[in-house]
Order: C-alpha cells, then sequence, then structure tokens
C-alpha cells in the first residue's frame, strides 16, 4: 500500500526489505511478488521503481524473545502490549533504510506504521517516528524525513486509499500477494486475503476490510 502511494507521490522510489528471523517469513517471499507484479500491472509506476535492498537483520530476531520470533503463542504480556511487539523493530528499521538512502542521496523515508487501528506498539506512534526524524537528521546533518501516509487512517480507509490509487486492480493485487498474519498462515482464504484470521493482524486487516465494503455497498445503494 504505501510502495503505491510512494509511487504515486514521488518520481523515484527504491524499498528495503528487512529479514529479521521473523516467524511469518511469508512476507518476503509476497513483497517479492508485489514488486514483480506491480510494475506488470501499473507501468506508470513501475517506470519510477529503483532498486530493492533486503538487508538481514538477524541479531534482532536473536535479541527478541517475542511471538514473531519464536515459536510460542500469541498473548497480551505484563506490559499491556501484545507478546508479538519486537522492541527496537521500526528504529532500526528507518535507521537502516536511512544509511542507504544517505548513500544514494535520497531523503524521504516512507512507512506504513499506523496508530489509529493498531495493536498499541510504541515504535509504531507519530511521536516516536518524527523524534526518530529528528535524530536521524541530527546524526546524518541531512534533511530526512519520515512519511508515514497510514498514520491517521483506519484499516477501511486504507482500503478506500488502495482503491483510490490503483482501483480494482490495486485491490486485489494487495488482496492476493500481501501479507499480515503473524503466524505466516497462507493456505486460509478469506475475502480480505490469507491468513489465520485470529491473530491481531488478521482481525485488524479483517474488521478493516469489511467496514470497507459495507462502505462500497452504501455508496453503490445510494447511486
Amino acid at each position: 500500500m504505501c510502495l503505491a502511494w510512494a509511487l504515486e507521490h514521488y518520481a523515484y522510489v527504491e524499498t528495503v526489505g528487512f529479514d529479521y528471523g521473523q516467524r511469518h517469513e511469508i512476507e518476503l517471499e509476497c513483497r517479492s511478488r508485489i514488486l514483480k507484479e506491480l510494475p506488470k500491472r501499473f507501468p506508470q509506476w513501475g517506470k519510477k521503481l529503483g532498486p530493492d535492498h533486503l538487508l538481514k537483520l538477524t541479531t534482532l530476531g536473536q535479541l527478541s524473545d517475542t511471538a514473531l520470533t519464536r515459536d510460542s503463542e500469541i498473548e497480551i504480556s505484563e506490559s499491556g502490549l501484545p507478546n508479538t511487539f519486537v522492541p527496537g523493530r521500526n528504529l532500526l528499521f528507518f535507521i537502516y533504510a536511512a544509511a542507504i538512502a544517505y548513500r544514494r542521496g535520497l531523503r524521504v523515508l516512507v512507512g506504513g506504521m499506523c496508530e489509529t487501528d493498531f495493536s498499541g506498539y510504541p515504535d509504531c506512534r507519530d511521536e516516536t517516528l518524527q523524534a526518530l526524524a529528528k535524530a536521524i537528521r541530527l546524526g546524518t546533518e541531512a534533511d530526512f524525513q519520515i512519511e508515514t501516509p497510514l498514520m491517521w487512517l483506519t484499516k477501511a480507509e486504507t482500503w478506500a486509499l488502495a482503491d483510490e490509487l490503483g482501483g480494482p486492480d490495486l485491490v486485489e493485487l494487495i488482496l492476493e500477494h500481501t501479507h499480515t498474519c503473524y503466524k505466516g498462515v497462507r493456505d486460509k482464504r478469506h475475502d480480505w486475503g490469507y491468513g489465520c484470521g485470529d491473530c491481531p493482524a488478521c482481525e485488524l486487516r479483517a474488521q478493516g476490510y469489511a467496514e470497507w465494503q459495507k462502505t462500497q455497498t452504501a455508496s453503490t445503494a445510494a447511486g
């Protein structure tokens, strides 16, 4: 979703992925499919798409005792956060992305973090990311900006944005080839895509899709 947004708003975009030993490593395979399919279906975006960078941050997975890096049940921890929270993950992602961007003369970092419909992760909050952007600017003496186009959108509004940017083709691409399920389940197809249907990520995605579909139905009836 954020890749489509970036390609619509910027003349040139490079992508960064991270292999940190995540339990749902299927997401890395899905991102490869997206990078292949997007230019085919949307050639106007494809010509703006630059190199992809896949970084291995396996130490992060080794340090983190979470349900995203261990084969354990997903539950609420003593801190009140789901035990899917990987401390420092988004902070490290942006720092590494900034290191690549600095070398390549790029100054805008785009992430899909959201604090509207989310699991409460502190490194997904706008205040955290804008503080990080300031730290990156101070630490590099370069005018870095962190863009989070989904920050204030509900999941239903995110589906609506996908439809606005790329119509049914982009919605279908997201349904078939993106992945959010924390358990890495790809053999269960729902109206909203693939996943276990029970983890927090699946629940948020399913709820948002259902709400968006209701809006679509209401608009069609009114029209």
